[in-house]
This record gives structure tokens, sequence and C-alpha cells, in this order.
């Protein structure tokens, strides 16, 4: 159940199906290496940004390991499925590990219903840093939520599309849980401060295949603007089904969570008039981008998965770790990212973070063919 990524990344590929199998693994126990479990969906609705993530994140190994790694000890990565669809219990899983002291930290890129159900697992026994895009509000001690949050996101995008665009309502649509529904009373409090009408509003579960229904319910609700707030390959579904009923002829749409790979996945054709927000972007044309690029591609060649922002967080997750831990390894446990404790790393959005302090810049998207063309900061 093990193995080396490229460059000789050391890591190891743990997707457990039996937890006899992480008790009884010699490498996983050993105390030579720093073990950090990384936590991504490898299926389901988000296991497309799987790849991306991986990779990126194994940049940052390789980055460290070519220094001191974290506590002077080469840093490993240990995959564990963390998608919602996923066979096995996260729960027991990521508490069976720490237990028998099989890893020394936990970087996570998953749904915020995950991390609110492990981080009452977890309970401060390792660091936890959660580095997508989320809700905000994340102030449990030893857990260090990294991502951004509607405020600095959603906000400033939806109002920069009202100005250009005047659209008169919008329609809500995304999938059921938390992540979308906060973010959601986020922008019906946005849509009253600028007096502007709500059309529709829908949650729905995950791995829904046929989304004309709802493309059609949009389509009758008269809304001239549409927040998707759909994960993974349910966003691709969605604006599959969107594109074919060419409602982007009198519909703008606007998404906090797509990325690279969701736009290849919805193909040129119907990505007409889509805008994504987020503070990184694959083709982000900043030095601190440039050489996050430059990394990357030489740990993996020309045919690496494409970068994006989901991808780009566990690399900056990985460093932020790397940072807490040279600087505040003692003090960790009682200290979230609200404290804003002075952890110094590396980021692919900026030259170097300094924690809430310090926060990289929004940028705003417009799908053009198949690359998400930055036109404007936030």
């Amino acid at each position: 159940m093990s193995g080396k990524g490229k460059a000789d990344l050391t890591t190891l590929l743990a997707v457990p199906t039996e937890l006899e199998e992480l008790r009884d693994d010699p490498v996983l126990r050993g105390k030579g290496t720093y073990r950090i479990a990384l936590l991504i969906p490898l299926c389901g609705a988000a296991g497309l940004w799987a790849p991306s993530c991986i990779s990126s994140a194994q940049v940052a190994v390789e980055e460290l390991n070519r220094t001191n790694g974290i506590d002077g000890r080469k840093v490993q990565l240990i995959m564990i499925d963390a998608a919602m669809e996923a066979s096995i219990s996260i729960e027991e899983t990521v508490n069976d590990l720490i237990k028998t002291e099989s890893i020394d930290a936990i970087v996570g890129m998953h749904l915020s219903s995950v991390r609110h159900r492990l981080s009452k697992i977890v309970s401060q026994r390792v660091p936890y840093i959660y580095t997508p895009l989320y809700e905000g509000g994340e102030r449990t001690d030893g857990l260090f939520a990294i991502g951004e949050t509607p405020q600095e996101q959603l906000g400033p995008s939806m109002e920069h599309l009202q100005r250009e665009y005047r659209p008169r309502s919008w329609a809500l649509i995304g999938n059921d849980y938390v992540w979308p529904r906060t973010s959601h009373t986020f922008a019906k409090a946005k849509l009253q401060e600028m007096s502007v009408g709500l059309a529709y509003e829908r949650y729905l579960p995950f791995g829904l295949k046929n989304m004309k229904p709802f493309v059609d319910e949009i389509s009758r609700s008269g809304a001239e603007a549409v927040l998707i707030s759909l994960i993974g390959q349910d966003a691709v579904a969605f604006n599959r089904a969107f594109g074919s009923a060419k409602l982007h002829d009198r519909m703008v749409r606007l998404s906090c969570a797509l990325d690279e790979n969701g736009l290849l996945g919805c193909g040129a054709n119907n990505s007409k008039r889509m805008f994504a927000a987020s503070s990184y972007f694959g083709g982000l044309p900043t030095e601190a981008n440039a050489a996050f690029k430059e990394k990357y591609y030489r740990v993996h060649g020309d045919q690496a998965p494409v970068l994006n922002t989901l991808g780009q967080s566990t690399y900056e997750g990985v460093h932020f770790l790397a940072g807490l831990m040279q600087r505040h390894a003692t003090v960790w446990r009682e200290h979230s990212v609200s404290d804003a404790l002075p952890v110094i790393y590396r980021s692919g959005r900026k030259q170097s973070s300094v924690n809430k302090s310090d926060r990289a810049p929004i940028y705003l998207a417009r799908a053009d063919g198949l690359k998400l063309s930055v036109i404007k900061e936030l």
C-alpha cells in the first residue's frame, strides 16, 4: 500500500480499506519521518480535484526535504480518502492513526462537514491544517483554517458583477451542506444590502447526474445571475446542462469553487459568461506564482495535473504546518488562525505569508475558452 512519488518524494500512498493494515505497517510506525496525513477526496463529486492536490503537496514536501524537513525529520505524506462518498470511516481511520502515533499532523483539503466531524476526533492531539476556501468562523484550538471566506471572496465578486451587469435578481444553487448554505446566507444579506431580488434557491444532494430539471427551474425563475455553490463533478454536470440550455445568453454565472479542472470538465461551449472568484488561479501573473509553477513543473514535468486553487492550498498547507512547527511547536494546541499567530510560510499566492495579518488578494476571473483569465483584483 505504499510507493514513491515523482522525484523521490518519499511519499507514502495509503488509501486504507482495513485499519489492520495501518496498525501493522512498519513504515507508518517508524519514527524516522515526519508523517502528514493528507486528507483529500479521492472519489465522488470532489474527486476530480485529487490529482492537483496530491501533486501540489508533493512539491512542498520536496522543498522541505531539500532542507531540514519538519522538526529535523524528512516529511512523508499519507494519503487518506476524505470524500463524503468514501467507503472508509474517516473518523475511525484518523483516530486510529493518531492513537497509534502513525501520523504527526493533518493537512486537509476536504468539505467543511468532514472538518466538523474530524475536529472532535483530532481534539488537539496533532496539528490540523485546513486549506480550502470555507464558510469562516472556525476557532477550534489546534485547527488552522487558512482558506478564504465569503466576506473576503463572495461579497466583493457579487458587488462587481452587480455593478457591471445589473441583474435584477439572482438564483442560488449549491450542494446541501454547511459551506453552500452559510455562503448563501451571506449572499442573501448582500443582495438585500444592494436592493436586488432573490429569484431562486435550491440545495442538492451529492452525485446527481441529471441537472436539467434545476436548470429549467432557474430559467423560469427570471433570474439574471446565478451563484453556483456546487462541488466538483456536480458543478460540471450543472454547467453542462446550463450551457446546453444556452442560458448564458441571458444570465451570468459566478462560483467561488470553480477551478481549472472543473472548467475543463464543463467545456468551452458551456462556460460562456461564467466567472470565478479566488485568491489563486493557475495563470495568475505574479512573481509568487511564477516561482511556484517553476518548482511544480520541475518536479512533475509538463504533463502534470493542472494548477488550481485547491491544489495550491495543499502546497500552502504543508508549508504553513512547517512554519507553525518551526516557531510554535510548544503552543499550537492553544491557538487557531483566529488568534493570528505569526506563522511565516511559503505560498503560491504570495512570496511569503504571515497568517491572517497578511492575506493574499482576491481575484475575479472569467472563463475564456478552457482558461480562467484574471480580469480584476477585488
